[in-house]
C-alpha cells in the first residue's frame, strides 16, 4: 500500500436560472471538438500543430484543448484494452460452445445454436482484424441510442426529431477540466473554494468563444460533497492537481472532482492471522484465522444483488465492503481474497450452467473486489491475494467436517490458510463430509509420488460426486 490511488467524488450542481444554458452550451461546444479531435488522433498528426488549429478554430484555452486531449486519449486507450477482453472473451464462448453443440441431439436447437457460433466467429474475426490495423471505432452517444432510431416507437420515441433531439443531448452532455499541481487551486480552469460553513464554490472558465455572450466566467456557488467533502478539502490545502468532469443526466448536471490520495499508515498485522474472504453469487463468506491457521470466527453477509438496479447494488455491496473493513480494523487482521479471473469464470458458466450463470449475470465481482480495495486502502487495511485454484473443493474435504463450516467458510479458511503456506497435504483419516443433512465416507484416491496435491484434490473430487450420487440413488458406493 505505498502507491498512490485516484479517488472521484460527486456532486449536483445546485439548479439556478441561466446555469443550465451556459453549461449545455459548454458541453455543446466540447462535443464538436472531441468527435472532430477523435478523427485526427486516430490518423498520423502534428500535435502542436493540430492543437494550434484547434485553438482557432474552436475558439478554446489551451489548457481547454488539453484536457480534451487527454480525456480522448483515455477512451482511445480503453477501447484498445476493452477490446483485447473481449477477444478471449470470444474465444471462450466459442470454445464452450462447440463443445456443447456436438451433444445437442435436438436439430432445431443444433441448428440455432449453429447460427450463433457463425455469428460469434465471424464477430471475433473483425475484432481480430480491427486490432491488427489498429483500428478505433467510438460512437459518441452510444450505440444502443444510435440503433433506437430504427425502431423509434419500441424506444419509446413518437417521432424521428424527438429521438434525433435526444441523440444530439447525449453527444453534448459532459465535458473535462484537466488539473495540474503548478495551477490555483489545482487547476486553473475551474476553480474551487469553501467558506467557513464548509460550502463551496466553483468558478469555470468559459471557452472564448462562449465569453462574448457569457462571460469570462461561470460561478457556481453551494457546491458540497455529502461524501468526501473533507477529503477535497485536504487535497485543496495540499495544493494537489483536482480535474473535473461535469455529466448531464435527466435531473440536471453532476460535477465530480478526481485527485489522488496518499495512503493512510498500515493498521493491520500479517503476524495475528488473517481473514479469509469467499465471494459468491449471493453473499459473502468470511473466516478469521489465528497464526497457526486455524479458524476463530466466522460470518455470512448477505449479498443479493439479483434484480438490482446498478445503483441499488452499488449501495449493497458498499455496506457489505464496509462491515468486511470494519472486521479487518477491528481485529487488525489483513484480508485475504482469491485472484479469480470472473470474466472467464461466467463466460463459461453461460453455457455450461444456464441457471447458475443468470444468477452470476447480476452479481459484480470486480465491483466488490474495487470497493474493498477503496476502503480498505482509505483505512489502512491490507488486502492480499492469492491463486483461488481447488479452493472450495479442499476446503469442503478437508476442513468442512473437522471444523463444522460450511463449504463457503472452509473455502475461505483455506484462502486465509494459502496466504501463509499452510499445508493442503490430506489427512490419513477418512474424508467425511455433510451434504443434505447425511454423512457421506468419500473414498480417498491412491497418493502418487512426486504429484501436486491438487492433483489429488481433483481425483477426490470427482469419487465424491460418484459417491454422492450413488448414495442418492441408493445403488452400491463405487471404490
Amino acid at each position: 500500500m505505498t502507491e498512490d490511488r485516484t479517488f472521484s467524488y460527486q456532486t449536483r450542481i445546485p439548479a439556478i436560472e441561466g446555469v443550465d444554458r451556459v453549461l449545455n452550451a459548454y458541453a455543446d461546444l466540447y462535443g464538436r471538438l472531441e468527435r472532430n479531435l477523435f478523427v485526427d488522433l486516430v490518423k498520423p498528426h502534428d500535435l502542436s500543430a493540430l492543437k494550434k488549429d484547434y485553438l482557432i478554430k474552436y475558439g478554446i484555452t489551451a489548457r481547454q484543448f488539453n484536457a480534451c486531449r487527454v480525456a480522448l486519449e483515455g477512451k482511445i486507450e480503453s477501447i484498445r484494452q476493452a477490446r483485447a477482453g473481449h477477444i478471449e472473451s470470444l474465444k471462450e464462448k466459442i470454445s464452450s460452445l462447440e463443445k456443447k453443440i456436438l451433444k445437442i441431439k435436438d436439430k432445431f436447437k443444433r441448428h440455432t445454436k449453429g447460427r450463433s457460433l457463425i455469428s460469434m466467429r465471424l464477430k471475433l474475426s473483425n475484432l481480430e482484424q480491427d486490432q491488427k490495423n489498429g483500428t478505433i471505432s467510438l460512437c459518441f452517444g452510444g450505440k444502443k441510442l444510435f440503433h433506437a432510431q430504427y425502431s423509434l416507437e419500441a424506444n419509446g420515441y413518437s417521432s424521428f426529431e424527438e429521438w434525433l433531439d435526444a441523440w444530439q443531448t447525449a453527444r453534448s452532455s459532459e465535458f473535462f477540466s484537466l488539473g495540474s499541481k503548478d495551477e490555483t487551486a489545482g487547476n486553473q480552469s475551474c476553480v474551487l473554494t469553501f467558506d467557513d460553513n464548509q460550502k463551496g464554490s466553483l468558478r469555470l472558465r468559459l471557452p472564448n468563444s462562449l465569453v462574448k455572450e457569457y462571460g469570462k466566467y461561470l460561478t457556481l456557488p453551494n457546491i458540497y460533497f455529502s461524501y468526501g467533502n473533507e477529503e477535497v478539502q485536504k487535497a485543496l490545502s495540499k495544493e494537489q492537481a483536482l480535474t473535473y468532469r461535469f455529466k448531464k443526466d435527466k435531473k440536471g448536471w453532476l460535477v465530480f472532482v478526481s485527485f489522488k490520495q496518499k495512503p493512510l499508515l498500515v493498521v493491520t498485522k500479517t503476524s495475528l492471522g488473517a481473514i479469509g474472504i469467499d465471494i459468491n453469487a449471493n453473499h459473502i463468506a468470511i473466516t478469521e484465522i489465528d497464526t497457526k491457521g486455524n479458524p476463530i470466527y466466522k460470518e455470512t453477509l448477505s449479498l443479493n444483488t439479483y434484480g438490482k438496479t446498478k445503483n441499488q447494488s452499488k449501495a449493497l455491496i458498499g455496506d457489505a465492503c464496509k462491515k468486511v473493513i470494519a472486521l479487518a480494523k477491528k481485529t487488525c487482521k489483513p484480508l485475504v481474497i482469491e485472484k479469480l479471473d470472473f470474466t472467464k469464470k461466467k463466460t463459461t458458466l453461460k453455457e455450461l450452467l444456464p441457471k447458475y450463470a443468470r444468477m452470476l449475470s447480476s452479481f459484480s465481482y470486480s465491483h466488490i473486489i474495487e470497493s474493498l480495495n477503496a476502503k480498505g486502502f482509505r483505512e489502512g487495511v491490507e488486502i492480499h491475494t492469492v491463486n483461488p485454484a481447488m479452493t472450495s473443493i479442499i476446503g469442503r474435504l478437508k476442513f468442512s467436517k473437522r471444523y463444522g463450516l460450511t463449504t463457503h467458510h472452509s473455502a475461505a479458511l483455506l484462502i486465509a490458510r494459502r496466504y501463509y503456506k499452510f499445508s493442503e497435504r490430506p489427512s490419513k483419516s477418512p474424508m467425511k463430509i455433510i451434504h443434505k443433512n447425511v454423512q457421506v465416507t468419500c473414498p480417498s484416491p491412491v497418493r502418487k509420488r512426486g504429484q501436486h496435491v491438487w492433483a489429488f484434490w481433483r481425483e477426490s473430487n470427482r469419487k465424491l460426486k460418484a459417491v454422492l450420487a450413488a448414495h442418492f440413488r441408493g445403488s452400491p458406493c463405487p471404490s
